[in-house]
């Protein structure tokens, strides 16, 4: 592992303006996933989108992946390569994750949809949307990333849902992908995990299915699968730790 990456007050001052623009992506895309419509259609819109904002595709700079966006249905978990192919249906639930490099800083969120499903799948979209919002109230100076954790795996716990294990959120700055690890399930005890401490920009996710968890690579080398094909889904937001707060850098 390497060293948490603090960021000063003229940082995050540009992490939010990006998080801002990300935001008004995000809202796009979000009412752009419809029955009919292709995953392909999401990943030429966020092109649009990312080159309007005077911004960069965060995931077009990670090694051997070309596209903005990751868009996932049903038991695709994360990392789905968007297909013209890949036509929304109706009871899908669809999982779109898009960053955005400004002015020298990522964000990064993600958002699931369902379209048309039943009141079985929408407790499950509930109950994932409501363990962010609780896990990103946790996210305050003086707490510890364990308090993140058990935030999030007892609320997926109490509605019988699993988080996977193997996939985790994580810090964000000038990388993508920064320290600390933020795992959705207790592995340490508290004093263990990292404090929270001012300074700290953290992609605060919640990737979880309604079956064990486990997960499985597709035949394209990227998408990551349910390996029992259950049902999975995806939230996540770029949050900022400042001293008497934390601040919700996209929405």
């Amino acid at each position: 592992m390497g060293s948490i990456k603090l960021k000063s007050g003229s940082d995050i001052k540009s992490i939010i303006e990006g998080g801002k623009h990300l935001s008004e992506i995000k809202g796009k895309l979000y009412e752009k996933v419809k029955v009919g419509v292709s995953s392909w259609e999401i990943e030429e819109l966020a092109v649009k989108l990312i080159k309007k904002s005077g911004g960069e595709a965060a995931f077009k700079r990670v090694p051997k992946y070309s596209w903005a966006t990751c868009v996932n249905i049903n038991e695709g978990i994360v990392h789905g390569i968007p297909e013209k192919g890949m036509v929304f249906q109706e009871k899908d639930i669809v999982s779109v994750d898009v960053g955005l490099y400004f002015r020298g800083f990522n964000t990064d969120t993600s958002f699931s949809k369902g379209l048309g499903v039943s009141a079985e799948h929408k407790l499950f979209l509930d109950t994932g949307s409501k363990a962010l919002e609780n896990a990103i109230a946790k996210t305050v100076t003086g707490n510890y990333i364990y308090d993140i954790s058990e935030s999030i795996e007892t609320i997926l716990k109490k509605e019988g849902y699993n988080p996977v294990k193997s996939l985790v959120g994580h810090g964000v700055g000038k990388d993508l992908h920064e320290e600390p690890q933020i795992p959705q399930f207790v592995f340490r005890k508290r004093t263990e995990t990292p404090m929270i401490v001012p300074g700290m920009v953290l992609a605060i996710e919640i990737i979880y299915t309604t079956g064990s968890g486990e997960m499985s690579y597709a035949n394209d080398g990227w998408t990551i699968v349910a390996s029992d094909g259950k049902i999975s889904a995806l939230y996540e937001d770029t949050v900022a730790v400042t001293e008497n707060s934390s601040l919700r850098i996209t929405k």
